[in-house]
């Protein structure tokens, strides 16, 4: 789509809706999976952190080989549809083993099936947020499909929160909770996929010319703009990843109201819808990445006051849910379209357009995110005395401890990322004058 062309919406709807299957696979597993192994099948949390963080480790592999290919192979069907559409099948089955394990698993089951599920997914969404990232150029217009991406984000979350525990997480056995959203999860993602392959066009690519591997690796490393953009994103997305690890083990000991765990996440996550499009009227106004800062700013403020917060406090704790959730919608649009922006500069510099690398750099450090909030926060909760299993009560201790670790840990890490992003280099004007620069190089090419 050449620069400055807007989408009709009803072409940035059918390009986002795989955005919904895939978000309710990813919210139960790095909340709820987690849980459920430790709490309900009996594994330790040692067990579960150490499998989970083998599953990022093998992130480190897979995520710039599928990124590196989806830019590299160029079939007749295209280069980002091809490599989405192969790899639904492997996703959607791969989520229903890890979802609805036998009684007996362990460690090795959820490594394994872990991992199979991080290859499908990363080869799912890493030519899927390129394609939208390249279906147009203009400044403000990848801030609306970014917020529709995001919009369906947080409606797959809310299935994935309605289904489990509207049916139950109390038992492994049967068809419980977590796999009648395993078999969802699958169904909707192949269906929702297809249509999107046969309904949005491959972008256009504005590649002129290619570069090596490593060669890629240095414009990569010399683009300044990426730099502080992914140093930020990886800040911001552990501060979300630790509350996101503890949060049903603060409503459950914290705030002694497990049965409010359900209506506090659909809460947030309904306020999120409400969010992205108060995010997109922000950016436009004050540009994305102020407006992020602002955002990361209000957050923090209503963060500090949680560990206050003992048993009973639902309703304050429900207005905190309201608030952050809001700003959620900020958190999904404003970085996944600033990071199109920062692409932009790569493809002005090196001649070729490596989305699905970057995307793949991103993805790595969600990943490593939110796997490392479960590496720090779960031996620090052991440390402290902390257990999940209700057959004892936990001393106070442990209970700050939970409480502090939920809150104030995310805060400092956002306050580093509002350090990192309040000055950033790339306004509407200057990312208008890289497009230019690239459609001219290509129009030379041509």
């Amino acid at each position: 789509m050449p620069h400055g062309d807007r989408m009709q919406i009803s072409q940035r709807l059918l390009y986002a809706l795989p955005a919904m299957p895939l978000a309710a696979l990813t919210l139960p597993l790095y909340i709820i999976v987690p849980t459920f192994y430790s709490e309900t099948l009996g594994l330790s949390l040692g067990v579960v952190a150490s499998a989970l963080l083998i599953v990022r480790v093998l992130d480190a592999i897979n995520d710039p080989l599928i990124g590196w290919l989806s830019d590299r192979w160029r079939p007749a069907f295209g280069r980002r549809r091809t490599v989405f559409a192969l790899s639904l099948p492997l996703t959607a089955f791969a989520t229903i083993r890890l979802f609805w394990p036998p009684l007996d698993a362990g460690g090795l089951y959820i490594a394994f099936w872990g991992a199979v599920l991080s290859v499908g997914f990363t080869a799912s969404l890493l030519p899927f947020t390129a394609w939208g990232a390249e279906l147009s150029g203009d400044y403000q217009e990848r801030s609306h499909i970014a917020a529709f991406r995001e919009g369906f984000t947080l409606c797959g979350t809310l299935i994935a929160i309605v289904l489990p525990f509207a049916v139950g997480l109390d038992s492994a056995e049967g068809f419980h909770g977590l796999a009648l959203l395993g078999v969802s999860v699958g169904i909707m993602l192949v269906f929702l996929g297809a249509v999107t392959v046969l309904t949005v066009p491959e972008p256009v690519e504005y590649s002129i010319s290619r570069v090596s591997f490593g060669s890629g690796l240095k414009h990569m490393s010399a683009n300044r703009p990426f730099l502080r953009l992914i140093s930020a994103f990886f800040l911001n997305g552990l501060a979300n990843g630790i509350p996101a690890t503890l949060f049903l083990y603060f409503v459950s000991d914290r705030l002694e109201a497990p049965d409010m765990r359900g209506p506090l996440l659909f809460l947030y996550f309904a306020a999120g819808i409400a969010g992205v499009p108060l995010a997109v009227k922000a950016a436009g106004h004050f540009g994305k990445h102020r407006s992020w800062c602002w955002a990361m700013l209000l957050a923090c403020a209503s963060f500090a006051v949680v560990p206050a917060f003992g048993s009973g406090d639902i309703a304050q704790f429900a207005v905190i849910c309201l608030i952050t959730g809001l700003l959620l919608g900020f958190d999904l649009v404003l970085p996944a379209s600033i990071q199109a922006d920062v692409i932009d500069v790569d493809t002005a510099q090196s001649g070729e357009q490596r989305s699905g690398l970057y995307f793949a750099a991103w993805s790595l450090a969600t990943k490593l995110s939110l796997a490392l909030g479960v590496g720090i926060v779960f031996p620090m909760l052991a440390y402290f005395g902390f257990s999940p299993s209700s057959l004892a009560p936990n001393a106070d201790g442990a209970l700050f401890a939970l409480a502090a670790l939920y809150a104030w840990l995310p805060v400092a890490l956002k306050g580093c990322a509002i350090a990192l992003m309040w000055s950033f280099p790339l306004d509407a004007r200057s990312q208008a004058d890289i497009r230019l620069q690239i459609e001219k190089l290509r129009g030379e090419a041509v």
